[in-house]
């Protein structure tokens, strides 16, 4: 399966009280679809896993996939520092209609790379559907070694890995020895294009909320072979790129699909919304790329 070249690790709308807003959820996975999106990732650290139920979870995963229908391809986030929970999850979303799984790396209890092997086979042998991994040592402190990614790629439906480990001489050591065909996404927008010239498929976006029609025309730019376009796209989008994290995501990016008019609500605790100065700074940074 083709995953696409942008995906929207999308965030989670929340009412008022803090309860999810699902008919909310369905409206800005349509408006993911018609800028920009080829496919939405669903409760993933974006969108406060850690802050969901399982019952949450899976009615995100329906509503999602229900809004944007056959032409976007969904991704359910079902990973967690338990096997045992990431495999009943993995089980129940597997019945919700999504078209993929994502699992992170195990956090906080920092396994071996044999258990995150072994973490990762048991997650993917639990369903048919395919499963994206998704390294991220700055959260979970435990670095996915390539050696281990190319041992995973060997299981049949693991066919994918989010690499935001922001090294890239790691991404060129993956792509050296891991099969031509399993797709390395970068999990951080700044180094877009930098993956994609090592031969990377795309990008699981957080920015793609917010500037999702001009990262699709710096990614089509790089696919066309047009790479002074798509440097320069780069070069403009760069600023919000890093600025969407000035404080803990998905706050910044959270206030900001507000301001768009959709209902991205608050977040819930632990973490807390943006202060007056953040709102000034990320309004501003917004206008400066759209209008510059």
């Amino acid at each position: 399966m083709d995953f696409g070249k942008i995906l929207t690790a999308m965030v989670t709308p929340m009412k008022d009280n803090s309860d999810v807003d699902f008919e909310e959820a369905g409206r800005l996975a349509k408006y993911l679809a018609e800028h920009g999106s080829d496919g939405i990732v669903v409760a993933g650290t974006t969108g406060e896993s850690p802050t969901l139920s399982t019952d949450e979870k899976l009615e995100l995963f329906r509503v999602v996939k229900e809004a944007v229908g056959k032409d976007v391809i969904v991704i359910a986030g079902i990973g967690s520092n338990s096997t045992a929970n990431s495999v009943a999850l993995a089980q129940k979303a597997a019945k919700t209609g999504v078209d993929g799984l994502m699992a992170v790396v195990p956090y906080y209890n920092k396994p071996s790379q044999e258990g995150l092997y072994q973490h990762f086979r048991v997650i993917a042998e639990a369903s048919e559907l395919p499963l994206m991994l998704y390294n991220i040592p700055g959260r979970t402190s435990i670095n996915l070694l390539p050696e281990t990614v190319l041992r995973l790629s060997k299981v049949p439906n693991i066919v994918a890995l989010k690499e935001a480990v922001g090294m890239m001489d790691q991404v060129s050591e993956l792509k050296r020895i891991l099969p031509e065909d399993f797709m390395v996404y970068s999990g951080d927008d700044s180094l877009t294009l930098p993956m994609l010239a090592l031969g990377c498929s795309g990008i699981i976006s957080v920015a793609s909320h917010v500037v999702g029609d001009e990262m699709k025309k710096m990614v089509d730019a790089w696919f066309e072979g047009d790479t002074k376009k798509a440097l320069q796209w780069h070069l403009k989008l760069m600023p919000i790129f890093k600025g969407i994290f000035i404080t803990a995501n998905p706050v910044p990016v959270k206030y900001l699909v507000n301001t768009l008019g959709i209902k991205a609500g608050k977040v819930r605790l632990p973490l807390v919304d943006a202060n007056p100065e953040e709102k000034e700074f990320l309004t501003n940074l917004l206008k400066r790329v759209k209008e510059g």
